[in-house]
């Protein structure tokens, strides 16, 4: 975190500093909005350590560290509206929007910034290995609302898939990643920033539905790990993927699993019986709750409340 705390202008250093130690170990994003008190998440419940408006000349100062001094050297991080930073962070911004023939070429006259803080939970994926993996890892879509650890437990699971688990007899895998959000890998020029073994291959900021196909043919994946799948072009590289022979690990939003699938990426996919598990995440004993799990044929093998069904 202090790396991070270093970005902002010295009195909001200060101010992120003198927070209670619990805070500050599950700060999960720190806001900043110009003339806007200074905000910080914590299990999705605003605090505000000041009344104090945030003023465009600190919000400036963030901006220069951010982009140490150079925003062109972001033109293409502006056109996505995030910068990812050291660490796998990601900063969000808002503020005007300069369009060029319908298509957004920058924001500038950034107003709000949210840095959301990536954090590793190592491990936290193994409960699911007996349910993910027989023989091969299955085909598998996490589900859930925003913040519900879907990535987290994502770049755990493509952890383990990559390392393998002797205990458990399970081997090693080829992974490919396509990170389009930066989110899962946090590369810093191409190079991951979280711990996710031996024998992964990442394309950083690349499309998804591009990116699936570049990696099979590239890099020759035995599984890939894709984050937040959503458009109908993901849904076309998906079967394409499947057809080649490689598992698929992704995530989609939703708040269960009949949400899910009334998605029109999704409707097409689970009429072709592609996948063969579904997880279901929630936060309600936090993020990354695994409320239940379905086989492929939506049955339901585990429920959070009373264990395996």
């Amino acid at each position: 975190m202090e790396k991070i705390f270093r970005l902002f202008p010295e009195e909001i250093q200060q101010m992120l500093r003198n927070l209670p130690a619990a805070i500050i170990q599950s700060v999960e994003e720190i806001r900043i909005r110009i003339e806007q008190p200074l905000e910080i998440v914590c299990s999705s419940n605003p605090i505000y350590p000041s009344h104090k408006p945030v003023s465009a000349e600190e919000a400036q100062v963030l901006l220069n560290r951010l982009s140490q001094h150079s925003l062109y050297a972001l033109e293409e991080e502006l056109k996505r509206g995030y910068i990812t930073i050291s660490g796998g962070h990601r900063v969000g911004l808002a503020g005007k929007v300069i369009t060029e023939q319908g298509f957004v070429k920058a924001i500038k006259e950034i107003s709000s910034f949210n840095i959301r803080i990536a954090r590793e939970k190592i491990g936290i994926a193994e409960p699911l290995v007996p349910y993910l993996f027989q023989k091969n890892w299955h085909n598998t879509l996490l589900i859930g609302p925003p913040q519900t650890g879907k990535t987290t437990l994502l770049r755990d699971i493509a952890r383990l898939v990559s390392c393998g688990i002797k205990q458990k007899n399970i081997p090693s895998f080829k992974v490919g990643i396509v990170d389009e959000r930066s989110e899962i890998a946090g590369s810093i020029k191409g190079i991951p920033q979280h711990s996710l073994g031996k024998r992964v291959d990442v394309l950083d900021a690349c499309p998804k539905a591009e990116g699936m196909m570049m990696l099979i043919r590239s890099m020759s994946p035995q599984v890939l790990i894709v984050d937040e799948i959503g458009r109908k072009e993901d849904g076309e590289a998906i079967q394409e993927a499947m057809h080649a022979g490689v598992q698929m690990i992704f995530t989609a939003h939703g708040s269960s699993l009949e949400d899910a699938l009334k998605r029109p990426v999704m409707k097409p996919l689970s009429g072709l019986s592609l996948f063969q598990r579904y997880v279901i995440l929630s936060r309600e004993n936090g993020p990354g709750t695994i409320q239940r799990i379905y086989d492929g044929s939506f049955n339901e093998i585990y429920r959070s409340s009373g264990g395996a069904a």
